[in-house]
C-alpha cells in the first residue's frame, strides 16, 4: 500500500522493514511443540474438515511357494494389498489485535509500534505452540485413567476420571492382528475394547461423558465406562488404574500405575527415559536427527540430576557439559528441549510434570493455503506472512486518522495420526497402541 497513508512519524520504520523483522523475531523466539509437526497445505475452507488417508505395509511372507501350484496366469499367487488408516484434520482461524493511537502515544510512537509487532509475534507463537501441545497430549494421555468413584456393589458401569481414549475403537479391533481398511468408530456392543481395571481385564461396550465435567486430568472428560460383565468391587475401587488395551505409552518412576499414585520423591529417572526410547524404537518410529525430541520443563529436568543412574553415568566428570551447564541436551537416544509450555497438573497437593517424547510424524499441522490472500487488492493495509501467520497493519481509518490497527491471524489446525496398521505382523516388536509415535514421561 502507499506508505504515505501512514502517519509521518511511522513511515521511516516501515520503509526500513523494521516491522516485519520484529514480527519474525517474535515468532522464532519460542521453541516448542509446534517444531515437531509435519506441515501440510490445507486447500479447504475455514471450519471444514478433510479426511487424510495413510497407507500401511504388507505383512512379510515366510512360506515358500508350492511348485505344484505354479500354474496358469496367476502362478498360484493370491493378490494381497496393503492396509490403510484415516485421520481427520480440521482448520479454524485464530488471531488478535492491538490498537495504537498515534496522538495519545506521544513521542514514543515509533518504538511502541515495533514493540506491538513483537508482542503480537510472541503471542502468535505461544498460541500455536499451545494448540500443538494440547493436540498431542489429548491423544497420548488417552486410555490411561483411574476409577473416580468406588462401586457399592459389583456393576457393569464404572465412573472414571477421564474417558478419552475409551470412546473410539478401530472397526477391525476384533481382528487387530490383521487389520484391513477399517476406520475409527464409537465403542459399542459390536465394536468393543479390552480394558484392564486394577488386575482384571473387561470388555468395554460404551463410554458416556458426565453432564458436568469433574475430571482432574488436563483437558480430561470425566464419565462412565460400561462393560459386558460386572466389574468387581475390588477392581472398581477409587484410585485403581484403568487402562485401554490400545493405550499409548505413559512411563512413571518407580512403576507407578497412574498419575494419582505419584508421591514425593517420584522425580524423572533415566530408566523412564530408556523405557520411552525403547518403546518408540520397538514400534519402528523414526527419530529426528538421530534422537527423539523430548519437550520437558526445567523443573522436571532438575529431577533427572537426582537420579542415581544418571549420576553414575557422569560420576567423577565434573568437567562434563551437563554438570557445568545444568542441562542435558541428549541422553540415551532422547534430545531434551526445555519449554515453559510444559503441561502441568496439581493433584493431591503435588505438581505433576509431563514431558512428551516424540518421533517423526507424531503431529501434523495443516496450514490454509489462502492465508494472507486478498481477493480484492486494497491500499489500506500492509500484510506480511511469517511462518504461516499473517500480520496485518492497517492505516488509520477513524474520523481523526489517528488509530493504527496491528493484528495477526492464523488459519490452520493440528491433528495426531494413528499407526494402527503397524501391527506385530508388520513389526514383531510393535505395541498394540493406536498412537505409537510419542510417549509421555510423568513425574513430580
Amino acid at each position: 500500500m502507499p506508505i504515505q497513508n501512514f502517519p509521518a512519524a511511522l513511515q521511516p520504520a516501515i520503509q526500513q522493514g523494521f516491522l516485519d523483522r520484529e514480527f519474525e523475531a517474535g515468532l522464532q523466539s519460542v521453541l516448542g511443540f509446534r517444531s515437531i509437526a509435519d506441515r501440510e497445505v490445507f486447500p479447504n475452507k475455514v471450519g471444514e474438515t478433510v479426511t487424510k488417508t495413510r497407507h500401511g505395509m504388507k505383512a512379510p511372507t515366510t512360506t515358500p511357494l508350492n511348485p505344484t501350484s505354479n500354474t496358469n496366469l496367476d502362478n498360484g499367487l493370491t493378490p494381497s494389498t496393503w492396509t490403510i488408516e484415516q485421520y481427520t484434520l480440521s482448520i479454524n482461524m485464530y488471531g488478535d489485535t492491538i490498537d495504537l493511537n498515534t496522538v495519545t502515544q506521544g513521542v514514543g510512537i515509533a518504538s511502541q509500534f515495533l514493540v506491538n509487532a513483537k508482542v503480537n509475534g510472541v503471542q502468535a507463537a505461544q498460541s500455536l505452540d499451545r494448540l500443538a501441545r494440547n493436540t498431542l497430549f489429548a491423544s497420548y494421555l488417552g486410555g490411561n485413567t483411574r476409577v473416580a468413584t468406588t462401586l457399592g456393589a459389583a456393576s457393569a458401569t464404572v465412573h472414571v476420571d477421564d474417558i478419552r481414549g475409551f470412546q473410539y475403537v478401530y472397526s477391525d479391533s476384533g481382528v487387530i492382528a490383521t487389520p484391513s481398511n477399517g476406520t475409527m468408530v464409537p465403542v459399542s456392543p459390536t465394536y468393543t475394547m479390552p480394558v484392564t481395571i486394577a488386575s482384571d481385564t473387561y470388555t468395554l461396550t460404551g463410554a458416556t461423558a458426565d453432564g458436568s465435567n469433574v475430571s482432574t486430568a488436563p483437558g480430561g472428560i470425566s464419565g462412565t465406562l460400561t462393560f459386558s460383565s460386572n466389574v468387581t468391587v475390588a477392581d472398581g475401587t477409587v484410585g485403581n488404574t484403568v487402562t485401554s488395551g490400545y493405550a499409548p505409552g505413559v512411563f512413571r518412576p518407580n512403576s507407578r500405575a497412574n498419575t494419582s499414585l505419584l508421591v514425593s520423591g517420584d522425580t524423572l529417572t533415566a530408566d523412564c527415559v530408556q523405557a520411552g526410547v525403547a518403546q518408540l524404537r520397538s514400534n519402528g518410529v523414526p527419530s529426528v536427527g538421530g534422537a527423539y525430541p523430548t519437550f520437558i520443563s526445567d523443573n522436571q529436568m532438575k529431577g533427572l540430576f537426582k537420579d542415581p543412574e544418571f549420576q553414575l553415568l557422569y560420576r567423577g566428570r565434573y568437567e562434563s557439559t551437563p554438570w557445568r551447564t545444568g542441562m542435558v541436551v541428549e541422553l540415551l537416544g532422547a534430545r531434551f528441549i526445555p519449554t515453559t509450555e510444559a503441561l502441568l497438573q496439581t493433584l493431591n497437593g503435588n505438581t505433576v510434570q509431563r514431558a512428551i517424547m516424540c518421533g517423526q510424524g507424531a503431529l501434523i499441522e495443516g496450514d490454509y493455503e489462502s492465508t494472507g490472500y486478498q481477493e480484492t487488492a486494497g491500499n489500506n493495509a500492509e500484510m506480511a506472512m511469517v511462518d504461516a501467520v499473517c500480520m496485518v497493519t492497517r492505516e488509520p481509518l477513524d474520523r481523526l486518522q489517528q488509530i493504527v490497527a496491528q493484528s495477526w491471524y492464523y488459519i490452520g489446525g493440528f491433528c495426531v495420526p494413528t499407526d494402527i496398521t503397524a501391527t506385530q505382523l508388520i513389526i514383531p516388536t510393535a505395541s498394540t497402541a493406536y498412537f505409537k509415535r510419542a510417549v509421555i514421561l510423568e513425574s513430580l
